[in-house]
């Protein structure tokens, strides 16, 4: 029996009379092309979305954010790569229509339209919502990081830089003085040893210049780290593991796991999510935040009393210690319009037979927010439902570990936090194109891009 045999390389009709017959009616590609035709493009901030009357004609802008959606839907985000399925890839002749722009060209693109990208994001996002699929009932909000174009030898910061020069100083003062030792005949090492400490000087010399013009820079900006490659890089510590990176923060929506909005920072740590005046102006705009207190301070990490060991008695205006004392000696003081109150017993503490376990000053000082009582009721809500933050949890892990595992897009292309910012706003796009046809379908996408 014959193996199933192709056509012949050189016959006439080996190929449909039409691209078209090679795209299915629900393929993503149909979705993209229908989605970017229905965009302002001019007022998302692209440019040239008008061609120019005179000169060689450019590229139209459309055609260029469509090849980035396939791109970035389909785990290609390099421009070469792009360059090349352009010219190979049925789907990308059908939804360019033929065209075949170079690498710079489309490298170009996303540099000089970075700002725009984040409008296409939110118009996608806009879709969605008249989709209806959108519970708007519960949002996740949670940070990741993600690798940038930045090595962790090629990031310094003050503690590493000023250990390098202390070290660098010490080993410097040992060859000068093995050096003299030489010169004054005091050691049998002969020329050849002067040589190479001579050489080793140089070396050392000129990279201790260096690391003190780097930190020169810290101390000129202010900054606690400095990156070579990607300047705005910074390293974050994430489960133990260090990352040179940026802090990507997204807020999902649970009903579908869909981004609703997104945001990258280089902030080191997270965003810090329990801040009073953000829990203030959630309840004032009619949102119900649950946010788990975090235990900090330089008390939790000595192992003392923690503030929540402190009963709070709202009818004395006073804290009820561990000990039984009452702390009713108050102090305000108002930091950028943060008002607090300070607690404080000194008496009371002098002679309480609890004292190690609670401070190592004289007396121990409770800080109080003067508009604390958000917290604690948000506290409250908390205990009634400690099923809420397994719920924010699995609903925003969800686009984590598809951007990460399924796209394979866990490391920036990019350098330069506005350039990374357009990445993940293309990021984050995909993902919800992704997530939107499993739920509608690409038909059903088109008829409400359309409708």
């Amino acid at each position: 029996m014959a193996y199933i045999e192709g056509h012949a390389r050189n016959q006439t009709l080996l190929l449909p009379a039409s691209v078209e017959d090679y795209v299915a009616a629900d393929n993503p590609v149909r979705f993209i092309d229908a989605f970017v035709d229905d965009l302002d493009l001019g007022s998302a901030g692209f440019q040239r979305t008008q061609p120019r009357a005179t000169g060689r004609p450019g590229y139209d802008p459309a055609d260029m954010l469509k090849l980035y959606l396939y791109g970035y839907l389909n785990r290609v985000r390099s421009s070469r790569r792009l360059a090349a399925e352009a010219s190979r890839n049925l789907e990308l002749i059908w939804l360019l229509r033929g065209v075949r722009p170079d690498f710079r060209t489309i490298a170009d693109f996303r540099r000089d339209n970075r700002a725009a990208f984040k409008a296409v994001f939110r118009a996608l996002v806009m879709l969605c919502r008249k989709l209806d699929l959108f519970g708007r009932e519960l949002l996740a909000v949670d940070g990741t990081r993600l690798k940038a174009v930045n090595g962790r030898a090629r990031n310094f910061s003050r503690e590493r830089l000023a250990t390098y020069l202390a070290s660098a100083d010490a080993r410097l003062e040992r060859y000068l003085a093995e050096l003299d030792q030489i010169d004054r005949g005091e050691d049998a090492a002969g020329t050849g040893r002067a040589e190479a400490l001579a050489t080793k000087i140089a070396k050392l010399r000129k990279q201790r210049q260096a690391s003190a013009a780097l930190m020169d820079q810290l101390e000129e900006s202010g900054e606690g780290q400095i990156s070579l490659t990607d300047p705005d890089a910074r390293a974050m510590v994430a489960h133990g593991k260090v990352t040179i990176g940026y802090n990507a923060q997204v807020a999902v929506d649970a009903k579908h796991s869909l981004i609703v909005e997104q945001h990258v920072t280089n902030a080191c740590n997270d965003m810090g999510y329990h801040k009073g005046e953000d829990i203030e102006a959630c309840e004032a705009a009619g949102i119900t935040p649950y946010i788990p207190r975090p235990h900090r301070g330089i008390n939790v990490s000595n192992g003392l009393f923690p503030k929540e060991r402190f009963r709070y008695d709202p009818a004395a205006d006073a804290y009820h210690c561990p000990g039984g004392q009452i702390l009713d000696t108050r102090h305000s003081s108002i930091t950028r319009g943060h008002v607090t109150v300070q607690y404080s017993s000194p008496a009371a503490c002098a002679g309480c037979q609890m004292k190690s376990l609670c401070t190592t000053g004289r007396w121990r000082r409770v800080n109080r927010w003067k508009k604390e009582h958000l917290i604690e009721r948000m506290a409250e809500r908390l205990e009634k439902r400690p099923d809420i933050l397994v719920i924010r949890r699995s609903t925003v892990e969800h686009p984590f570990g598809t951007i990460k595992q399924s796209m394979n897009q866990g490391a920036f292309l990019m350098r330069a936090l506005e350039k990374v910012r357009a990445e993940f706003s293309l990021t984050a796009l995909a993902y919800n194109i992704r997530r939107a046809i499993t739920l509608i379908g690409v038909p059903g996408m088109i008829r409400a891009v359309q409708a």
